[in-house]
């Protein structure tokens, strides 16, 4: 890519600061395992996609998910998929969009596979069972989001899109669970990535399975062994790292931070998206929030100030429909140009009658706040909603890690750069999930994927007490939140690491190995590295927006690549992308 800096001439980073972070969580020796030739981890769209692909192609696959089939992430996603379906419409359009939103850090060639790959990913879905919604001629009714010069937005139930996937979806894997050559475990927390002996370099061996926790009862349950030739990440996103999030519960960095104890490579972690329109409902509100999806705005609802005036038109030529990070950032500095903690979306105009059919669970969700979107202004403010970072993997889904595999919101394939376009999770989730699944299989049938015994990495463990989630949430938020500054990331850096993480040794701290306080250390690391990554990255770009340094840097087009050292040291290397 024209304007990459040499490698010599990459910006480099401040040195003596880095913290250390455990390899491993604390945990108790695994009681049971369990083998298979392929392990999924996650039942969203990626680890539904990847378990279906994988049944049929390898002798046995072990399905591992945090809560039950049906609780992925993709059932809360409201918008669409983004495909170029429309004859007038072209998988070059698509691709332009996707490189615009992801202001200059996109990997070309895996956006290329996004939009080429996507249509056929999408007739597929339809062929096996999802209810897209239709227009009167019967054919797929498109939509449009912010960032698309097209309508190439494919719904289901108006905004139920996530929902009816993971419906069809799971149906197809219900119809083949008594198939010998699949296993589902459902109420399995996976707390780390198994490796096998470590190369000459000291650096961990292979992928060869997941430790787990299953809450249950039988010959199954408390911590085991999941042992598999490949390991397939589908984890989801990380927003229970920060204090408000559309993301649900079980959302707390899992798949992240155990590539990354494992001895995988993550990058682009600093780009965190703030989803524009999500419910205000006051500054106490914490948890999931609700999300007031990009498509009203796409139908035509406009953002207003608390004084009623529109403020879009004059930040950006799309007004509404920029990309989500200009939006994000126009309401921050609108917020504080009124003195107010929130703005007001107003899609009244619309007409009650479209608004009722075109967005029912949206219109139900505010109406169990006291709020009808077809009379009333709704408050909203930007919130966590997707990271466009994870799992650093080539186009076949492949990590730094041999036989570790990541897809959907879990890896970073470079299809987002620093910011994601609208509906563009979803398609990518079907695409690399499909890939990775083929490409495991290959190398399964060449014998390129041995079975491995695991070994015990060195170095301590860690365990964050449960009780901490909250302090570190704080962190995260005024830290590397919507707006960013050196003063309030360091802030933020020490806050975190006065964190304990060694709870189960301390004297006096209420913790012990449990879900709790695995799920808590998962997140004070995942907020660890995104602290450092974007305390690293001194300019402003998509989803990443820094207050002393506003604007981009060309000699910043880079990524910045974390792994973590023999010695448990974070070191963050900028990287050239291609």
């Amino acid at each position: 890519m024209p304007g990459l800096p040499a490698a010599a001439s990459l910006p480099r980073l401040a040195a003596g600061s880095s913290p250390r972070l455990a390899a491993r969580l604390a945990a108790p020796v695994a009681g049971w395992t369990a083998e298979a030739d392929v392990v999924v981890v996650g039942s969203g769209i990626a680890g539904l996609t990847a378990a279906l692909e994988l049944r049929t192609r390898v002798p046995r696959v072990l399905l591992v998910t945090k809560t039950v089939l049906a609780s992925g992430s993709t059932v809360w996603a409201q918008g669409g998929v983004a495909a170029a379906l429309d004859p007038a419409d072209s998988p070059a359009a698509h691709l332009a969009d996707t490189l615009t939103a992801g202001a200059g850090l996109c990997d070309p060639r895996a956006v290329e596979v996004l939009v080429t790959e996507g249509p056929a990913r999408v007739r597929e879905l339809v062929a096996g069972g999802t209810r897209f919604d239709l227009d009167l001629a019967g054919s797929l009714a498109l939509t449009r989001e912010g960032g698309h010069h097209a309508d190439r937005i494919v719904h289901a139930g108006g905004d139920a899109t996530g929902a009816e996937i993971s419906r069809a979806l799971v149906a197809q894997l219900e119809a083949v669970r008594a198939d010998p050559g699949i296993e589902v475990i459902e109420h399995a927390l996976v707390l780390d990535v198994l490796t096998a002996a470590p190369g000459p370099d000291g650096r961990p061996g292979p992928a060869c399975g997941v430790t787990l926790h299953v809450i249950g009862a039988g010959t199954r349950d408390g911590v085991g062994a999941a042992l598999g030739r490949a390991v397939v990440l589908a984890t989801g996103g990380i927003g229970q790292v920060f204090r408000s999030s559309t993301n649900p519960a079980q959302a707390t960095g899992d798949g992240i931070a155990a590539a990354l104890r494992a001895g995988a490579t993550v990058g682009d972690v600093e780009f965190v998206q703030f989803h524009p329109t999500v419910l205000w409902l006051g500054s106490g509100v914490r948890g999931q929030l609700t999300l007031v999806s990009e498509a009203v705005r796409g139908e035509g609802a406009l953002l207003l100030d608390t004084d009623g005036v529109r403020f879009m038109p004059a930040v950006h030529p799309m007004a509404e429909l920029a990309p989500r990070d200009i939006v994000a950032h126009a309401m921050v500095r609108q917020m504080a140009a009124t003195g107010s903690d929130h703005v007001l979306l107003d899609a009244r105009h619309l007409g009650a009658d479209f608004l009722r059919a075109r967005f029912p669970t949206i219109y139900e969700r505010l109406l169990d706040h006291g709020i009808d979107l077809t009379a009333d202004l709704v408050p909203v403010a930007p919130a966590q909603h997707y990271h466009s970072g994870g799992v650093v993997t080539d186009l076949s889904g492949r990590s730094s890690l041999r036989g570790l595999y990541a897809a959907g919101e879990v890896a970073c394939t470079g299809v987002h750069g620093a910011n994601r376009l609208a509906s563009n999770s979803l398609v990518e989730g079907l695409v690399f999930a499909h890939r990775a699944a083929r490409d495991i299989a290959t190398r399964v049938a060449a014998g390129d994927l041995p079975r491995r015994d695991p070994v015990e990495r060195p170095g301590p463990d860690a365990l964050v007490a449960a009780a901490a989630r909250s302090r570190i949430q704080a962190a995260a938020s005024a830290g590397p939140g919507v707006i960013r500054s050196e003063e309030g990331l360091l802030r933020a850096a020490e806050r975190l690491g006065a964190v304990r993480t060694d709870a189960h040794h301390a004297v006096g701290i209420v913790a012990a190995p449990q879900p709790g306080e695995w799920e808590t250390t998962n997140v004070h690391q995942v907020a660890t590295v995104l602290t450092q990554a974007a305390l690293a990255r001194t300019e402003s770009r998509g989803g990443h927006f820094r207050s002393d340094h506003p604007a981009p840097d060309e000699a910043w087009r880079l990524r910045l690549a974390a792994t973590l050292a023999p010695d448990g040291t974070l070191e963050i290397v900028p990287t050239p992308l291609v």
